[in-house]
């Protein structure tokens, strides 16, 4: 299991990274990949919808189960990930590749309540 240190996590183990224009992406850390099992089926936030720090924006389903992915931060949802949708498994094969959806953040003040890499691992 890899968790990568350039990155900021959320407890809820959504993985959040800092692009160079200051747009986020957003992801399921191997952590819950792992948990999961085999993903199967995505169903992620519209582009253009407003999203809350907290709040389920996404659903996630494996063989074992059906999990909710929730918004690290808020902002405005500018891009989805089809090919992950259109190949679920991919998050399985590399969950940092295969990002879910980019925000452009409201609040980059939130980011400094998500955990760096050693806290999410003391998480679990």
């Amino acid at each position: 299991m890899t968790t990568p240190t350039n990155l900021k996590y959320a407890a809820s183990h959504e993985w959040v990274k800092t692009e160079a224009d200051g747009t986020l992406t957003i992801g399921v850390s191997d952590h819950a990949q792992e948990a999961l099992g085999d993903i199967v089926f995505l169903e992620l936030p519209a582009v253009g919808r407003v999203i809350k720090a907290g709040e389920t924006v996404a659903v996630i389903e494996s063989v074992k189960a059906a999990s909710d992915i929730y918004a690290p931060v808020s902002g405005e949802v500018i891009a989805i990930n089809d090919a992950a949708v259109d190949a679920p498994d991919s998050v399985n094969a590399d969950a940092y590749a295969a990002w879910l959806f980019k925000v452009k953040p409201s609040n980059m003040s939130e980011l400094d309540s998500l955990l760096d890499a050693a806290a999410y691992t003391a998480t679990f």
